[in-house]
């Protein structure tokens, strides 16, 4: 491990080397999941639990649960007890958008509420939507909100993709940001505040030594999975692209060992998938021709054709562009079997599942169209330049 490596400190790192002191006195809520750890891999909450003038009142628990352990889009069941403390959990994922908040009843005895995440800087993966929530009902609570920083996994620098338009906003794009936005929870948190107007009292611990050039194997900090399907940092990596195969019938990996890397349906050749996608000379990503079969979510069962997607070129790899073109090759190539996602999603009916998750239906039209790859990603680039702009003065590393 180099120097530069052990200087990285995560907000709870900072916070547990203060003595847990600016939380002494206060009645707490905490908002986390198996991601919040030290690096050591103590919990948060058992460190709260055991320190000085410390009074942990409720857990939340955001998509997946406080343990991590339900898949996705799998609600998950209301108030109970963490068996290690006592302390009752409630889960902020159930099977209305309502239940996506902390209600007021949920927020009663409470002083502040502290949020402990690990993000992967893909704005559809639900932890940054679950933070906007939650300081939207701290606000209106009068419950000041500490969120322990922590780094973005895929690194500080790249933005990507087009913004969430009006008419698109779901819990997968619930304020207007690309889909790679290169922020920290704890920089969207600022973003958040001045953006949404909110009377929060918001306090952010934020991390040490990390760059915004770092991807999270060069900081030294412990990697726990933050889902159940997202591993490595290399799925971390692939995801802002390949979780556009959510919104289709494609399998996006969900019972593999390697979800988000490994892709493709029962009527996929392998081969013409490969030579279409390479025939667009995408940067930093190769494709490898494979046959797989899922033990659980799409296509559980059946024997798919696809590709797996090896990353080559870190800094040159553009994720999003990658899904795009992914999506855009098994649409040309099998038109009678590919299919969209219409049924309800992330608790919207109405919409297709790929106009969420990009935020605009622009795409989805432009790869019916035949529009090429690198034409679509041209549509975004004016509104990915300017949130680069505007994101500058949330900025706290660098």
């Amino acid at each position: 491990m180099s120097s530069s490596s052990r200087s990285v400190l995560s907000g709870l790192d900072v916070l547990a080397a203060q003595g847990f002191r600016p939380l002494r006195g206060r009645r707490l809520g905490v908002v986390c999941n198996p991601t919040a750890v030290d690096r050591r891999l103590e919990p948060l909450v058992d460190l709260l639990h055991g320190a000085e003038g410390i009074r942990l009142v409720r857990l939340f628990g955001p998509e997946h649960g406080v343990r991590g352990s339900a898949q996705d889009m799998v609600g998950v069941g209301g108030e109970a007890l963490d068996a290690r403390t006592g302390v009752p959990v409630v889960s902020l994922y159930g099977d209305r958008f309502e239940s996506l908040r902390p209600s007021p009843e949920q927020l009663d005895g409470i002083d502040a509420l502290v949020f402990d995440i690990q993000d992967i800087g893909s704005r559809y993966y639900t932890y940054a939507a679950t933070l906007l929530l939650c300081m939207e009902a701290a606000a209106k609570a009068g419950v000041a909100v500490f969120v322990l920083d922590r780094p973005n996994p895929i690194g500080g620098r790249e933005v990507e993709g087009n913004l969430v338009r009006e008419g698109f906003a779901s819990f997968v794009g619930l304020h207007p940001l690309p889909v790679r936005h290169g922020l920290t929870l704890g920089e969207l948190a600022r973003l958040f505040l001045e953006e949404r107007g909110l009377a929060c009292d918001l306090h952010v611990v934020w991390c040490e030594g990390w760059r915004r050039d770092q991807l999270f194997d060069e900081t030294g900090l412990p990697w726990v999975m933050p889902s159940p399907n997202m591993p490595t940092l290399d799925t971390a990596l692939c995801y802002p692209g390949q979780c556009l195969l959510e919104g289709t019938n494609l399998s996006e990996g969900r019972g593999t060992t390697r979800p988000f890397e490994i892709f493709g349906a029962p009527f996929c050749d392998p081969h013409a998938f490969r030579e279409r996608l390479q025939s667009w000379d995408l940067p930093g990503v190769r494709f490898r021709p494979l046959w797989f079969e899922p033990t659980f979510h799409k296509h559980r069962g059946e024997s798919c054709g696809g590709l797996m997607l090896h990353v080559t070129d870190r800094q040159a790899y553009r994720p999003f562009a990658t899904g795009v073109a992914v999506v855009a090759a098994a649409r040309e190539l099998w038109p009678e079997r590919f299919r969209w996602r219409t049924e309800r999603y992330e608790f919207v009916e109405g919409i297709p599942a790929f106009d969420l998750l990009c935020g605009t239906d622009a795409v989805r039209l432009a790869i019916e169209r035949g529009a090429a790859p690198a034409s679509i990603g041209a549509s975004w680039a004016e509104e990915q330049a300017a949130f680069a702009s505007r994101r500058s003065r949330f900025m706290h590393y660098d």
